[in-house]
């Protein structure tokens, strides 16, 4: 199976190092962040630092003149990326290694853009709104992100790229410090408290015929007992449960539509703007109403579109169960399933079982596998990786 590293550009700007010590893993490609979002990031072995800030959302290239005088725009990259093309730069030294370069771009998660330009967050039933999270039914939310898929995707020689966080942002985000654990809340609940209730969707609500005020008043009672004794619905027949089934029906078919056409907008555009044979995969989530940087997709539409999908695969036999089984009858010869496997230890990950994880998602219907991450795994994390992928091949 053909394996994928992800990095950062500051992973490898400044470290001469850092491209040999990646091809040595046994990869034969690096997915590589050209926009990506806020972050503190771990750099073990960096010669230079051992943490980097990244302050806000950003492009790490220097952005094209189209966006002069435009709003929302992209946001360049601080002095945390140590290059004006940090990604320029990184992606030619993993070429110098023998490593082919697709870029990693994230797109609807961007806190910069919910502060100066509050009018473009998801707001949820309370009024509330959530700066991370752009609404992707808004207009010239969806012209920024448009634009912005292409252009920090077709990056010069890149051969394809990883699409994050085209759709729906919610309320479950890593968003500073976060303080929102104190009352569990069930995958219903959560779904609920993504629903957006800014002006624009308030319009697309209307248009489906539900009045917005008596759906947010209809939200908010079906969350009251989560708030009081927390929640544990899950699923759409949860969702059913706590909103009702014909308001349920109603706001996932809004949202459904609104991220499947963005979707499709999207990499029309990266497609446009790439040569023949550019490769267009994207970061998803089989339950179409799932919000996050894995967003929610209906996979026979959305493999009628894109190349492939990486799918987040870490956590056990029935998380790639979950993830790979709705996908698989879908797809076609050409379609590629990425696995995405996390092999840092200190995150969650397993990288001593690589070899069992990667056959077991491969009997699922998986063709590749996607390695998170490189940039942040320790020495011994990394040796388990050669090691599996060694035995792999």
């Amino acid at each position: 199976m053909k394996a994928s590293a992800f990095l950062y550009p500051w992973d490898v700007v400044g470290d001469p190092a850092a491209a040999d010590r990646v091809a040595a893993l046994g990869v034969t490609q690096v997915t590589l962040a050209s926009a990506y979002h806020s972050t503190r990031a771990l750099t073990p072995r960096h010669p230079r630092h051992r943490v980097v800030t990244a302050e806000h959302a950003a492009v790490l290239y220097p952005p094209g003149d189209h966006w002069r005088g435009r709003e929302p725009h992209p946001y360049r990259a601080g002095a945390w990326a140590a290059d004006p093309d940090a990604y320029g730069t990184a992606a030619a030294a993993l070429e110098a290694a023998g490593l082919s370069v697709h870029t990693w771009v994230v797109l609807a998660h961007n806190s910069r853009m919910g502060a100066d330009h509050p009018r473009t967050s998801v707001v949820n039933a309370y009024g509330d709104r959530y700066p991370w999270a752009p609404c992707v039914a808004r207009p010239e939310v969806r012209r920024y992100l448009v634009d912005l898929a292409a252009e920090a995707a077709v990056r010069p020689g890149a051969g394809g790229t990883e699409l994050e966080s085209l759709g729906w942002y919610g309320l479950a985000h890593l968003h500073a410090h976060d303080k929102i654990g104190g009352v569990g809340l069930g995958d219903a609940a959560q779904y609920l408290m993504s629903l957006c209730f800014c002006a624009h969707c308030r319009e697309g609500y209307a248009g489906l015929g539900a009045d917005p005020d008596a759906l947010a008043a209809a939200v908010r009672g079906a969350l009251a007992p989560a708030w009081a004794e927390g929640g544990t619905e899950a699923g759409l027949p949860g969702i059913e449960k706590l909103l009702g089934a014909d308001l349920a029906a109603l706001t996932l078919d809004w949202r459904t539509a609104t991220a499947g056409s963005l979707q499709e907008e999207a990499v029309a555009a990266v497609r446009a703007a790439a040569a023949p044979g550019f490769q267009v995969l994207m970061h998803a989530d089989p339950v179409a109403y799932h919000c996050g940087a894995n967003a929610g997709v209906d996979p026979a539409r959305i493999l009628g579109a894109v190349d492939g999908l990486v799918l987040p695969c870490t956590g056990g036999a029935a998380v790639r169960e979950a993830m790979l089984s709705p996908v698989a009858p879908h797809r076609t010869d050409r379609t590629v399933l990425a696995a995405n496997l996390t092999v840092v230890s200190g995150m969650g990950g397993s990288p001593g079982t690589l070899v069992d994880d990667a056959r077991h998602a491969a009997a699922l219907g998986a063709t590749e596998l996607r390695l998170y991450h490189a940039g942040l795994a320790s020495d011994a994390d990394l040796r388990a990786v050669t090691a599996g992928l060694a035995e792999l091949r």
